[in-house]
């Protein structure tokens, strides 16, 4: 697109329940971004168009969206890479309650958040209270750090869209923010039996949805779920680590009953009768 011309908006106006499309039309200029389509909407000729953003710069999240059918950021969805020949639909989040237009109530994330164990670092190393730790490990798990919480990878994750399992599934984000812990060379706190059992990671079947649509590029699906689902298979499901545990479980026990453990010198030879 390199000259000015008219184009036909197809927003979403209410809410899921009882909310239904209207089609704006305005003039449109190159370097736009559906934001700025949406803002000289509400300036034109929908003053009441309920809208969330902030920075403009596709670092805040705030901004996410439904455009065309794909979860993504307004503003950084340049109107020159669709076709302005047919509407261009903007609709809210699909898997989260719809407040109004095109806003949605993304709260349950941050609930789920905040029940996941901070960072708890192992005793230091040196005595003047420092680690040491090898740069590779440190650098692991940056890439992690780059999320900024705009839920596009929530939103398109068919187990929170299609299935509506926000009670037993904490999706893609929150598996980021778990591996970025868990994979931390100085954290020692154990999450791997809250991401099976209250985040239910088993229901992710690796489609790798969420990484196409991350804004950040972050490799979400191979480099945190799935290193995520191996440890839990290693924690819980290796047969030769639940024998161990079930070795150490009973020698545990019969220390607590009193009854001595087998002195190895008193036994007898490997190979003896």
């Amino acid at each position: 697109m390199t000259e000015a011309r008219d184009a036909t908006f197809r927003i979403w106006r209410g809410d899921h329940a009882t909310g239904a499309f209207r089609d704006y039309r305005t003039r449109v200029t190159h370097g736009m971004v559906v934001l700025d389509a949406v803002h000289q909407v509400q300036s034109e000729s929908a003053p009441d168009l309920a809208c969330r953003w902030n920075c403009k710069a596709g670092k805040c999240g705030s901004c996410s969206a439904e455009i065309n059918g794909r979860p993504r950021l307004m503003c950084m969805t340049r109107l020159e890479t669709l076709d302005l020949d047919q509407p261009v639909t903007v609709e809210p989040l699909r898997a989260f309650p719809s407040i109004r237009d095109l806003v949605t109530d993304v709260s349950w994330n941050f609930r789920v958040k905040a029940k996941i164990p901070p960072f708890r670092p192992r005793t230091p190393d040196a005595p003047d209270g420092t680690w040491r730790i090898d740069q590779a490990d440190v650098e692991r798990v940056q890439e992690f750090r780059k999320c900024i919480e705009c839920f596009l990878c929530q939103d398109v994750c068919h187990v929170l869209r299609d299935h509506h399992k926000h009670d037993e599934f904490a999706g893609p984000r929150h598996f980021v923010y778990q591996a970025a812990l868990d994979m931390h060379p100085l954290d020692v706190e154990e999450r791997l039996r809250q991401v099976k059992d209250e985040n239910g990671i088993g229901y992710c079947n690796i489609t790798r949805c969420c990484t196409k649509v991350c804004p950040e590029h972050i490799a979400i699906t191979d480099n945190a779920i799935i290193p995520l689902k191996e440890r839990v298979v290693d924690e819980f499901y290796d047969p030769l680590t639940r024998l161990f545990r079930i070795f150490r479980a009973k020698r545990k026990s019969d220390r607590m009953d009193g009854r001595p453990e087998p002195d190895a010198s008193a036994l007898p030879p490997k190979g003896a009768p």
